[in-house]
């Protein structure tokens, strides 16, 4: 299962979010702009994730949106099940009603998918919106120091 492009738009919505932790509510102009997500489809995703709880507005001349929790406490798991549903390697994996495979129960695939969905919540459950601003800082660092170097 591929994550989809409106999950990523809103993991990059938090993204520019946790960057900009305490320093007051960002307008969704400005994450837009800085995080290349179209501004209409922003404002859907923004709307979404304040009704789950991972972002607040703040109405008025410094209105915008920020997080309603810290950074550290923002996993990407959450986010991509929040957005996208269970995590999982394929589709006949997450336990979808619609989807009636004819190998049920004698799948030997299944195994296999299972140990790939516990990879992938691991990653996805151990990476936090702060662990990405920090590893972000670090790339713009190493970054800097080789435009300096050269």
């Amino acid at each position: 299962m591929a994550v989809t492009q409106k999950c990523q738009y809103a993991l990059r919505a938090l993204f520019e979010l946790a960057r900009r932790e305490g320093s007051g509510a960002a307008p969704a102009g400005e994450i837009a702009d800085s995080q290349a997500i179209p501004k209409r489809f922003l404002e859907v995703i923004l709307h979404q994730l304040r009704q789950g709880g991972f972002v607040e507005s703040q109405r008025g001349k410094e209105g915008g949106f920020y997080l309603a929790r810290p950074a550290a406490e923002v996993t990407v798991g959450a986010v991509i099940r929040f957005m996208d549903g269970p995590i999982s390697p394929v589709d006949c994996h997450r336990g979808r009603p619609d989807h009636d495979c004819p190998l049920r129960g004698q799948c030997v695939f299944r195994g296999l998918w299972d140990e790939a969905r516990v990879a992938l919540e691991r990653v996805y459950d151990t990476r936090s919106l702060k662990d990405l601003v920090d590893a972000d800082k670090l790339l713009n660092r190493r970054n800097a120091a080789a435009d300096y170097a050269i």
